[in-house]
């Protein structure tokens, strides 16, 4: 069987194509990679203007022909930075859809590090303290490894074609004023972050993106595998700033699109270096479109861990909850009930595993915004959801989970609010479903004291009743079961009923 990645990035777009007919067993057939340099527009304006608009959309219909032709079965296409910060990306991913019959994701940086950890982690053994760094043309993920559990993640704005069309003139020599320029920038944009990169030696600094391979050949490190020797890399960045594009690509036998280019990643990687106190940085030569692969396979043949991809999902979500020092009891226990809800209305809502999910972080994350403001907590819970990086979950969920922990109380959904005006037919179904059961979940935990022990949901066919095992009195829950159940009858065209199982009904 064949599976294929599309990276869509800042500078360029790469289709890579593998064969597998078991995991762990995946053999190169087919790669391909088209210099659309996307960040080009997007850095200068905030816009993708049309001729690379064009040159995108005519990059993707060769991919779809490409993977007709290797008679690919499963792939999955997603555009980076560029895309998180054009006004128009959407245009992208319409034509991209309409004109290729591709359908692209675009992934925050939470996700493209978790991507990139899957495919280190199938070549190089993350033991001991790692350092995670990876370079696109949009941005720079950093994330730690400390045997196999992950530590802080973190994407900057510091990507080498972003650098490239603010600071520096094109394909032009480095002058004196705009060294000084980048220099402070990239330190400035990596400064808050000393103390956790200084905090403890690092065992492994591993860089991956197409600069830290090529920095690998030019500043070859002694060892075992491709590295960056990093006292080569300064007197490189020494001799090449000076130099025009068309010189380095002349001296160094550089593609025109890396020329450009490899001065910015050279800035960059010297001064992690400096700052994670390494004089070695591994290029294990992976990146991006192998995390995909790695996931497609061992998803496909049922070897993907689900129980410890949710477990960290959890956890990321605790991690943001105790940031806004939230009521973690209460949102443990509405996503316990909201979860046995889900499970129990399966033949009505028709919904999966992801769906679940989402609902799971949303039940755990519904009263983060009280942060901020009681009255209104619901719309910014709906707001820290979504400006807030969970490793593991794209932007798409992640705008999912947010919309049904909006929607946790107060008004209903309605194409009046503007986010969920935006979402398609079948996720404003999805929103609908997950918010009646969150709706309800949260009810039954109105005074956050934990007041039921246990619940049994029996689906019946014109209600739904609820068996509450307690042994306090729930007339709070009971009355705002009964408020905040129009939407769920709304939904799934059943009454809510509520009963105490008679050996814990609560003395008179």
């Amino acid at each position: 069987m064949r599976f294929a990645a599309i990276d869509v990035g800042s500078n360029a777009s790469r289709l890579h194509i593998v064969e597998a007919n078991e995991p762990g067993h995946l053999s190169p057939y087919r790669a391909l990679r088209i210099p659309v340099r996307l960040g080009h527009s997007v850095f200068q304006t905030g816009r993708l203007d049309a001729e690379t608009l064009e040159a995108s959309v005519a990059a993707m219909r060769r991919f779809a022909a490409t993977m007709e032709e290797a008679r690919v079965e499963r792939y999955r296409a997603v555009v980076t930075a560029s895309a998180r910060s054009a006004e128009n990306a959407d245009e992208l991913i319409h034509r991209t859809r309409d004109e290729a019959g591709i359908r692209l994701d675009v992934v925050d940086g939470s996700e493209e590090a978790r991507l990139v950890a899957l495919a280190v982690s199938s070549k190089v053994p993350l033991a001991g303290h790692c350092l995670l760094a990876d370079l696109g043309g949009g941005s720079f993920e950093l994330s730690e490894s400390d045997d196999s559990t992950r530590g802080f993640m973190v994407s900057l704005p510091i990507g080498t074609v972003r650098l490239l069309e603010a600071f520096l003139s094109g394909g032009e020599p480095v002058d004196p004023r705009q060294d000084r320029l980048v220099r402070e920038y990239v330190d400035r944009l990596l400064a808050p972050h000393r103390r956790k990169l200084r905090r403890r030696p690092w065992d492994k600094v591993i860089g991956t993106g197409g600069n830290f391979v090529a920095l690998a050949q030019l500043c070859p490190a002694a060892g075992d595998g491709p590295a960056i020797d990093l006292n080569a890399a300064r007197a490189l960045l020494a001799e090449m700033g000076p130099l025009s594009a068309a010189e380095r690509a002349l001296e160094w036998s550089l593609n025109e699109d890396r020329a450009d280019v490899i001065v910015p990643a050279l800035y960059t990687v010297v001064a992690l270096g400096d700052l994670a106190g390494v004089s070695r940085m591994d290029a294990p030569g992976v990146g991006l479109k192998e995390g995909i692969v790695e996931e497609l396979v061992e998803k496909h043949f049922r070897v993907w861990d689900y129980d410890a991809e949710r477990d960290k999902l959890l956890a990321g979500a605790l991690h943001l909850g105790r940031r806004y020092h939230f009521d973690e009891r209460h949102g443990l226990a509405v996503a316990d009930m909201a979860c046995q809800l889900f499970d129990a209305l399966t033949k009505l809502h028709h919904l999966g595993a992801e769906d679940r999910a989402i609902l799971r972080l949303a039940a755990v994350l519904h009263d983060v915004g009280d942060f901020i403001n009681p009255g209104s907590h619901h719309k910014h819970s709906q707001y820290i959801i979504e400006n807030s990086e969970l490793m593991g979950l794209p932007a798409a969920q992640r705008g999912l989970t947010a919309a049904v922990a909006r929607y946790h109380r107060r008004a209903l959904p309605s194409t009046r609010h503007a986010g969920f005006r935006s979402l398609s037919e079948e996720d404003r179904t999805r929103v609908k479903s997950l918010a009646a059961i969150l709706r309800v979940a949260d009810a039954l935990d109105r005074g956050h004291l934990g007041k039921v022990d246990e619940l049994t949901v029996r689906v019946k066919r014109s209600s739904v009743l609820l068996e509450l095992s307690t042994d306090v009195d729930t007339a709070l829950e009971e009355w705002t079961v009964g408020r905040k159940a129009d939407l769920f009858e709304q939904v799934f065209q059943r009454t809510v009923r509520i009963s105490l199982t008679p050996e814990s009904t609560p003395p008179s």
